[in-house]
This record gives structure tokens, sequence and C-alpha cells, in this order.
């Protein structure tokens, strides 16, 4: 008799964004299909960026105002306990007192961390007025252990940055961490809050911010006119994993996740041939049953830079080959929200599987037509600065 398979299961999302505050919010923009973009004025210029809206702004602002002890918290921090207290709770894991072998793991990270809280310090430092709360609120340790206090979690706490890569990375670690029997239960994810003006400049400096201010789409990944699109958005998501055997039909399960690397060639680690993507999806599809290989969607990364959407591009086609599956982004609707990215594309991802359905690129573009299929499983892409890469593969239990 063939003994039962272990199954990571998604047994609840939480996500704040420019799109929504709750599953149901997020869910209307993305059958909308109307972009999150405003332009704000980042020192004089018009520049476009994707904030959280006015309601999920108010959520948010409810959170801080639960817990005076909050006001000292950098925004990215905020925004994760957020996310992962409305995963928590669907999961169920709020509702119940808490275990007492600590088996709750938290691994939640950010490409930048307290960004804006840290700006605001160091101008008080420049000023000699610098608070005693400037260096335990601005680590980046801060963001799992706040959120571990926020979840009753007891078990291991882990903050990271590895620049973009970080949310998928992030899972990789909990499924890691469950199959290994280190954890039990397992909170994995990203936030970010990069709209702040040294972050703004930075990603301006590397010559890749949009122009776009005037147009309804600022943000183009795999658009047909050559230019650069990036376009800065904010925003967390997190994700309740457990290991379980012989889950119901309709369970959310992580079927694989891949790493990859390649040498630096470049300031932002990107080749031609997309080596770091081309290693991480082939980790990740590794994972699949032998006899049961078919990717139906990828979500991809392509944050709007002519050399990373076309370097991501050319990996897929290397991977799959005349196999080519469905390709799609969520970038076109909330920017790059930088290690939050992932994160928020696998929330997607779920949508997609949910729904059935995602909105088609409604500018110009290079992407293969295809036609439209039944959706059974999904890999999401990430890549960050330095040459790493992260895919995920999700699906439903039949």
């Amino acid at each position: 008799m063939e003994a039962a398979k272990a199954h990571i299961i998604i047994k609840g999302v939480g996500a704040i964004s420019p799109l929504g505050f709750d599953s149901a919010s997020t869910a209307t923009a993305y059958t909308s299909g109307i972009p999150a973009f405003k332009t704000i004025l980042h020192q004089g210029t018009p520049t476009p960026v994707a904030a959280l809206s006015a309601e999920a702004e108010e959520h948010l602002q409810d959170l801080l105002l639960a817990n005076p002890v909050y006001k000292q918290l950098d925004r990215s921090v905020l925004m994760a306990v957020y996310a992962a207290r409305q995963a928590a709770v669907q999961a169920g894991w709020l509702n119940e007192p808490p275990p007492t072998d600590d088996d709750l793991a938290v691994n939640i990270g950010s490409s930048r961390g307290a960004t804006g809280l840290f700006e605001e310090h160091f101008e008080a430092f420049q000023q000699e007025n610098l608070s005693s709360s400037a260096s335990p609120t601005t680590t980046l340790g801060n963001l799992s252990s706040w959120v571990a206090h926020a979840v009753n979690a007891g078990g291991g706490q882990i903050s990271h940055s590895i620049t973009c890569s970080t949310a998928l990375m992030a899972v990789a670690n909990g499924v890691a961490w469950l199959k290994s029997g280190m954890a039990k239960r397992f909170l994995a994810g990203g936030t970010e809050a990069p709209l702040t003006d040294f972050t703004i400049a930075q990603m301006k400096a590397v010559g890749i911010y949009s122009r776009l201010t005037d147009h309804p789409y600022p943000c183009q990944p795999y658009a047909a006119e050559k230019h650069n699109t990036f376009t800065l958005g904010e925003g967390a998501a997190v994700f309740a994993l457990e290991q379980v055997f012989n889950p119901a039909p309709g369970t959310l399960v992580v079927e694989g996740v891949g790493l990859g690397f390649e040498k630096l060639v470049s300031k932002t680690g990107i080749s031609a041939e997309g080596i770091n993507f081309q290693k991480s999806m082939r980790q990740a599809i590794a994972q699949l049953s032998e006899h049961d290989r078919q990717v139906d969607l990828v979500i991809t990364h392509t944050p709007g830079t002519r050399a990373g959407d076309k370097a991501e591009l050319a990996a897929i086609r290397a991977v799959f080959g005349d196999n080519l599956p469905l390709i799609t982004t969520n970038k076109w609707l909330i920017g790059h929200t930088l290690g939050a990215s992932g994160a928020l594309s696998l929330q997607y991802a779920l949508h997609v599987l949910q729904y059935q359905q995602f909105t088609a690129i409604p500018y110009p573009h290079h992407l293969p037509q295809q036609e439209s299929t039944s959706i059974k499983r999904i890999m999401v892409n990430a890549a960050g600065f330095g040459g790493n890469a992260a895919s995920v593969i999700v699906s439903v239990v039949k």
C-alpha cells in the first residue's frame, strides 16, 4: 500500500496592497482591471506610484489605533502585522488558545526594511535630536518579531532580505521548516513600504523609473515600445502554511519551490538568457510528479524594465520549449513592491485558481498569443538585484 503523501497547504492568506485590504476587495480590483497608480511630486518631478487605496489606508490606521505601541513602528512592519493577522484568522489560529509547544514559526522579509522610519531618524540625527527608539525600530528583525507578538507565535522568527525574491524565499523557508519538523505551522510572506523620497530617488538613479506620468498604465511589463516603465508600489502579503496528509479537494497546495542564482553581469544581475530564472523554474518543476509536470500559467516577475522582462521571457521559452504556458503579471496594476512583490503575485495566483480568470494586458506587448485554458497549476516567479531568483508552484487539490 502506497504511503500517504504529505502536502504543504495554504490554510490562510492575508494581504494589503493598492488593490485592496482583504480577499474580497482585492478580487473586485483584479476583476475590474483598473490600475492603482497615482502621480505624486517627488523632488518637484511628477512621479507615478501605487499607494494603498483610501479604504486600505483606513484599515491600516485602525490597526495603528488599536495598539498605541504600534505608533513607533515603520509602515512596513504595520502592513506585515495587518496581513499576518488576516492570514492567521483565516487559518483559525487566532481563534484558539496559544499552543504550549510554540509550534508556529514566522518568516517575514523585506527588500528595504524600515526605510521610511530610517529616513526620519537620520534627519533627526542630523539635527542632533535622535530618539532612543531609532535602533530597535529600524532593524530588519523588527518584521518577524512584531508579527510574532501579533499572532501569538512562539517558534522560530526569521526576518530576511534577498531583494525582490524575498517573499518567495520566505515561502521556500516555510516549506523546508514544515517538512523538516522544525515547525508545525508557518507564517511566510513579504512587506514593503518604499514610497519614500530616498527609495524613489534610488530607483530613479538606476535609470529604470517610468516617465509615463500621464498614462493610464505607467508600468508596462512586456511593452512593445522600447522604454523602461518601472514603477514603485507598496503592500504586504502573508501565507499560513501547514503540512497535512490527504488534504480535502479544493485545498490550495504548494507543490514546488525553486531557487536560482547566477553570477553578476550587471548592476542588477540580469543576463540576457535569464539563467537565474531558468534554474529556479527547473528546480520547482522537478518537485512535481514525473508523470504530471504541466504548468498552465506563469505569473512573471517582470517589473517593466526592458532587460529584465526580455530575460525572463527568454528563460520561460528555454524551460518550456514548445509547451509554452499562459503568461501574465500583476505589475501593470500595482507596480513593483520589491520584497513584497512575490507574495502579492502569489496572492494573485490564488485568485486566478479560485476564479479561473485574469485580466488581459491592455496595451501593446510582446507576449505570445495563446488560447485560454483551464488553469490548474500556476508558477510564480521573482528575482532580485544580485542575481537571485525564486519560483513557487501552486495548485488546487482535485
